[in-house]
């Protein structure tokens, strides 16, 4: 295949270019959001409960809150907030594989491999995870948790909420408590993300190798060993960073107080939950969030999108390339 076609990969496959990346993420993105999204307003429910701090109140799992969300809002309740995730997933699946991909390109490169170190790999996940998070994740989950956190029932027209949508949630928190409100909690943001990217792409790289040093007959794995591996890596973040996420939701939820910094928020927040739900609070929605990132998470590094984003996006990204072969064949029989 000529230069110009972009090249080849070590299995003499066409690497993907930027454009193939952004189609195939996006769309596998947002077939993750609507696969997993109930997944993730079960979580952040359980990360605003504050059961815990009744004496002697049992804790609720994710399947009794989940069955509570469906039977008092209608299963459209598990929904809540999905708009303000579809608006910005192409935004941010476009962010974070360029971000990647240009961070990656300031490591050296190992003169004998042609491959950047696992430390480089960590740091551009690190980087890319931050850029995502001040670029559009941010106000994107300071909307999707004001909406999520709305108990009304979708099923009854006279149960008016606040925020009605994404974009009047947005307007509202704008105009009642100011711009600035849309990244708050801008830095926890950055952190958890950062993490996340950070530990999942170290993960995948790392037992990547060592899978293929068990199999040398094999150039690349085949799907269902990405899909395994996708799913562990993808449950490193969650684990790493769970009482960051919990403290973002409950900061990301409260409304802007005059005068208050966002540090001195964050330390009587983790204070309070701390003093009045123990430490277990922090790792509340854990189970589900787990549940939803780990199959959810995509790898730039692998070309190879975790779990359920591994169909779509391998199914997409082929077809592309197949029409860009098409083509290139085609310009050859005009020439």
């Amino acid at each position: 295949m000529s230069a110009r076609n972009g090249g080849e990969n070590g299995n003499g496959r066409k690497k993907p270019t930027a454009a193939v990346h952004l189609i195939a993420g996006g769309g596998a993105g947002l077939c993750e959001a609507l696969a997993c999204h109930p997944l993730d307003t079960i979580k952040v429910r359980m990360q605003l409960s504050r059961r815990n701090r009744a004496p002697g109140v049992k804790r609720k799992g994710f399947f009794i809150v989940g069955k509570e969300i469906v039977k008092r809002e209608t299963p459209l309740g598990l929904y809540k907030g999905l708009g303000a995730v579809v608006t910005g997933i192409v935004p941010k699946m476009a962010i974070r594989f360029s971000s990647f991909e240009f961070y990656k390109s300031f490591a050296k490169v190992h003169p004998e491999t042609g491959k950047i170190s696992a430390k480089a790999v960590f740091i551009s996940g690190l980087a890319a995870g931050a850029t995502e998070a001040v670029a559009v994740v941010t106000p994107m989950e300071v909307i999707k948790i004001r909406l999520q956190a709305q108990h009304h029932s979708m099923a009854d027209p006279l149960d008016i909420p606040k925020y009605r949508n994404a974009a009047h949630a947005a307007y509202t928190v704008v105009r009642e408590e100011g711009f600035r409100t849309l990244y708050r909690g801008v830095s926890l943001t950055a952190l958890r993300q950062s993490t996340n990217q950070a530990v999942n792409f170290t993960a995948y790289t790392y037992m990547k190798q060592y899978a293929l040093t068990l199999q040398p007959n094999l150039s690349e794995l085949p799907s269902y060993q990405h899909l395994l591996l996708g799913l562990v890596s993808g449950a490193m973040g969650p684990l790493s960073n769970a009482p960051i996420d919990t403290i973002k939701t409950r900061l990301q939820r409260s409304e802007a107080r005059h005068g208050e910094s966002a540090l001195k928020r964050i330390t009587f927040i983790a204070k309070d939950m701390f003093k009045h739900e123990g430490f277990r609070a922090f790792y509340q929605g854990i189970t589900p969030r787990i549940m939803r990132v780990a199959p959810g998470q995509a790898s730039p590094h692998s070309h190879a999108p975790r779990a359920v984003t591994f169909m779509v996006y391998e199914f997409i990204r082929g077809h592309i390339e197949r029409f860009q072969v098409s083509g290139d064949n085609d310009n050859q029989y005009r020439e």
